[in-house]
């Protein structure tokens, strides 16, 4: 991953108009505020076209102008990058035409939780083959109340380009374009932020179902010494922990397996793992000690109070059955100012995760794991990212069917004095 050079403001970058790029690799960044936390989705644009494409504001020729490594970032007002919001978009309508016509807990109207238009298009002037997201912002007997406004539409925007490579001038024959500001906006962000207006939980009953009633200590009784995700996730995951994490630190390594992503430059930590399975552990050569442990059959932690600088979970959140009981430990045994960071992926072991976690869109999934922290209320300073569109390493074995790599979704919160 390549660390951002300089950041450079409207005025540098016409002063170096005269040096200006064609086609580009660039890294696109989403930031804003909600009033739950900083929220970042970063995503990977091959072969931006500054002829062909489409881009907001003045970000065509700011971009365009940079060198690689620099970044330029340009802010945006609510209703800017996608359609304002509007009380035209709240829509009313009986619940009869929420078509219940799918074999998931998806196919339930839980306010809160989105759904594609495709499930109530009747009532929301759309086809059966629209898959734009609404949210169901409430309930009864007979009716349902939808809103159809973009989950950003409300939200200020800021837009962080970071010129990866200068492409080499391509001859211009037209053909597709991109529009940035969709292409950074379509298909997620903004769905990880819970809605006020809804004030029930749509994650119910507690605790979480499984599908497999398979044992946990028989699942993972044989050791699986192989990666879940691809070389291109790991390392931005190691780099997200070498963000975040600090040298010396204390770390637990919650669900634990024989291999912890920590980056060589945190030195000096003392790593503690716990897992399901003692070979993965001791195949771990990062771990300075560690224990088996199953959070499912008892979610406290045997370590003392205020014990850990940091904790991570990485790629395993969605098989816990008892969040709360194990968010509640985690903040008893992190320090004041410590971190607990979240990273979950689009990959996990079928059956073995919790309900509905399978059927959520993954911003969603990034959302529960939000809900998690709030619900806790022992962190503050919450924050999400989401890493996508990178491509997938060739000699990964599943290249030849999947050409991105495997998504990120981070959920991080620092421990409330």
């Amino acid at each position: 991953m390549m660390e951002a050079g300089n950041i450079f403001t409207r005025e540098d970058c016409m002063m170096k108009k005269n040096t200006t790029a064609k086609r580009a690799v660039l890294e696109l960044s989403l930031q804003w505020q909600s009033q739950y936390g900083l929220h970042n989705d970063r995503w990977y644009a091959e072969k931006i076209d500054f002829w062909r494409d489409f881009f907001p504001g003045n970000l065509r020729q700011n971009i365009a102008a940079l060198s690689p490594g620099d970044v330029y970032r340009e802010a945006f007002d609510a209703g800017g990058l996608v359609p304002e919001y509007t009380e035209k978009k709240i829509i009313e309508f009986p619940k009869h035409l929420f078509v219940n016509g799918h074999d998931s807990t998806l196919s339930r109207p839980l306010p809160g939780r989105f759904y594609p238009q495709s499930y109530a298009w009747k009532a929301l002037n759309s086809f059966p083959e629209t898959t734009t997201p609404f949210r169901l912002i409430a309930a009864s007997a007979n009716t349902l109340v939808a809103d159809t406004n973009h989950p950003l539409a409300k939200s200020a925007l800021t837009v962080e380009a970071t010129m990866i490579q200068s492409l080499d001038t391509a001859s211009q024959r037209g053909g597709a374009a991109n529009d940035i500001a969709e292409l950074l906006t379509i298909n997620g962000p903004g769905m990880q932020v819970p809605d006020a207006r809804c004030t029930t939980h749509p994650y119910m009953p507690y605790p979480l179902s499984r599908e497999s009633k398979e044992e946990d200590s028989t699942f993972y009784r044989l050791p699986r010494l192989v990666h879940h995700l691809d070389s291109t996730a790991r390392a931005h995951v190691r780099a997200i922990y070498g963000r975040l994490l600090a040298p010396g630190s204390k770390i637990l390594d919650l669900m634990s397996s024989w291999q912890s992503h920590l980056p060589n430059t945190l030195r000096d930590c003392h790593v503690t793992g716990i897992g399901l399975n003692r070979e993965e552990l001791e195949s771990n050569k990062q771990l300075s000690f560690s224990l088996v442990h199953d959070l499912n059959i008892q979610p406290l932690l045997p370590f003392s109070d205020h014990h850990f600088d940091a904790v991570i979970c990485t790629v395993s959140i969605e098989y816990l059955v008892r969040p709360r009981e194990v968010m509640a430990e985690v903040a008893r045994i992190l320090r004041p100012g410590g971190i607990f960071v979240v990273i979950a992926s689009d990959r996990w072991f079928p059956g073995k995760q919790i309900e509905p976690w399978a059927d959520l869109h993954p911003f969603e999934r990034q959302g529960l794991v939000l809900n998690y922290f709030l619900h806790e209320k022992g962190f503050k300073q919450l924050r999400t990212e989401s890493l996508r569109g990178y491509p997938r390493p060739a000699e990964d074995r599943h290249s030849d069917r999947l050409y991105l790599a495997d998504p990120l979704f981070v959920v991080s919160g620092i421990r409330r004095n």
